[in-house]
């Protein structure tokens, strides 16, 4: 892709501003929580604000004619066929509980899909990056590869999603007929379980009822690292709803069929 390299720059520069606007209120003891969704709990913090509005002043700085879709300030148009997506935390619960589970989501999209994407993790310094030639960690001054591991049988996989109530109750239904022939399931890791899936610590991510700014960052990570990221119908993902994250097509086929019921 032209420009590639400023692409990347620029998203390592945004997470960079993001990460010095939010660390501050990470465990903190006066931080305030106003609910967006009163019929249920849906946090939005000063962190959240403040992270996206130093995000949109790099892109204002650096990529001022692309698009941005952002969780807090909406969209943006631009002019030259590439959107920024972006979630300024993902994972804000966790953030309230001070669980490091969250993350910085940045997600490049043109009219194809996701051409490239950040999940970054302030607090434990920890940066997965995938596309545009990359798929890598950057920790402590280091950079990794990242790969999925081998894994092709449900009996043999570890499943990982956000919450123990997927969606509907037809949702919460098909996920646990995955969850039932899995070796291992774990809840609420956010944006994190797509980190664990391309590091391959684990196998399986499976979601409900997501945004295109929650998805779009994990599934270019995801893909980059050599995994399968789809709707339910094995379909196009870049714009949220049900998604499954799979480390081999054997396991994604296999997960696949279940959902499907």
């Amino acid at each position: 892709m032209q420009h590639a390299d400023q692409i990347i720059r620029t998203a390592h520069l945004m997470a960079d501003a993001a990460r010095q606007a939010i660390l501050p209120w990470f465990r903190h003891a006066d931080l305030a929580a106003d609910n967006k969704r009163p019929a249920d709990f849906d946090p939005v913090t000063q962190a959240d604000r403040e992270a996206e509005r130093a995000m949109r002043a790099v892109l204002a700085r650096e990529r001022p004619d692309d698009a941005i879709l952002g969780e807090e300030y909406g969209a943006q148009p631009g002019t030259t066929g590439l959107t920024w997506v972006l979630d300024p935390i993902d994972g804000t619960r966790a953030f309230l509980c001070g669980a490091a589970s969250w993350g910085v989501l940045i997600g490049v999209t043109d009219a194809e899909g996701v051409v490239y994407g950040l999940i970054d993790q302030p607090f434990t310094t920890e940066r997965f990056e995938g596309g545009l030639g990359r798929a890598q960690l950057s920790h402590g001054g280091r950079d990794r590869p990242l790969r999925v591991r081998d894994c092709d049988t449900l009996a043999a996989a570890t499943l990982l999603t956000t919450f123990p109530e997927i969606g509907t109750p037809e949702e919460a239904q098909a996920f646990r007929r995955v969850a039932g022939q899995v070796r291992l399931t774990r809840y609420g890791l956010d944006c994190y379980a797509y980190a664990l899936l391309a590091l391959g610590q684990v196998d399986l991510v499976i979601e409900a009822g997501l945004q295109s700014y929650d998805i779009a960052g994990p599934l270019a990570v995801v893909q980059a690292a050599g995994g399968i990221v789809t709707d339910w119908q094995g379909g196009p993902a870049h714009e949220g709803g049900r998604v499954i994250a799979a480390a081999t097509p054997a396991l994604h086929r296999a997960a696949l069929d279940l959902l499907r019921g």
